[in-house]
């Protein structure tokens, strides 16, 4: 039987082998439907369920052995995704997909050899094309399993940049699914703050001013707006405590 289980096996199998053969283009993905204008802001009480997911948990331990800091990071842009979601106006019943969408967001680079994806030093540009092809190999992992279908957004198209120079599909500003839009507004915020072992944290201010900069550009600016407002709520620290189950 060709369960989903049995498909991420196969690929676990051809990532050991030195990485999933790149194919030219990639297929269409319908676009989903997004949520209108901003509705409030008010306060989610997202379901962050990190373990009863099997398939994706064992997705990501895959992908963790070959980059150490995947865990914490996913953790944090799951929780902000989410919350984010709900600030947009997006109905609680569908905040369950950004959550997937969100923890497998890198998943596709499971495609990608690791002479390219943990190389110490700068890609050359023909490592960087075998790099871009990480959400099209997202979109291979996932599209074959039905209840994922409305999580695979984020993997697919959180690349996609508002102004159209994103990839892989050079999709520009509203033809980019809501969910992406989103997630990557949270993404960059996630990793611009964050300890990695190439950079140091920026200050928040310089992250936030960033995010004004690139509002337009590379990001959607009415999600920026909302991101910024939500990060100003400092009598509620809004981001600052975990999201938890009911």
């Amino acid at each position: 039987m060709n369960s989903p289980q049995n498909h991420v096996f196969s690929i676990v199998k051809q990532v050991d082998a030195g990485g999933l053969p790149v194919e030219k283009g990639s297929r269409r993905l319908e676009r989903v439907a997004c949520a209108g204008a901003a509705r409030r802001m008010r306060k989610p009480r997202p379901v962050i369920d990190f373990e009863s997911d099997t398939l994706m948990q064992g997705w990501m331990r895959a992908l963790e052995e070959r980059e150490c800091e995947t865990a914490s990071h996913c953790r944090r842009v799951v929780e902000k995704t989410v919350q984010l979601a709900a600030a947009m106006g997006v109905e609680e019943k569908e905040w369950i997909h950004f959550q997937r969408g969100a923890l497998l967001h890198d998943i596709g680079k499971m495609g990608i050899p690791n002479s390219i994806l943990l190389k110490p030093g700068p890609l050359t540009e023909a490592e960087w094309e075998i790099m871009r092809m990480h959400p099209v190999y997202a979109y291979r992992l996932i599209a074959p399993i039905p209840y994922l279908a409305k999580a695979l957004t984020i993997p697919y198209c959180h690349h996609e940049k508002w102004d159209g120079s994103g990839y892989p599909r050079g999709l520009k500003g509203e033809q980019i699914p809501l969910a992406a839009r989103i997630f990557s507004v949270v993404d960059v915020y996630d990793a611009l703050t964050s300890e990695r072992p190439y950079n140091r944290p920026w200050p928040v201010q310089e992250v936030k001013a960033y995010l004004r900069t690139e509002s337009g550009r590379m990001f959607d600016p009415r999600v920026v707006k909302v991101f910024l407002a939500l990060l100003d709520q400092e009598t509620s620290h809004y981001f600052d405590r975990p999201a938890r189950p009911n």
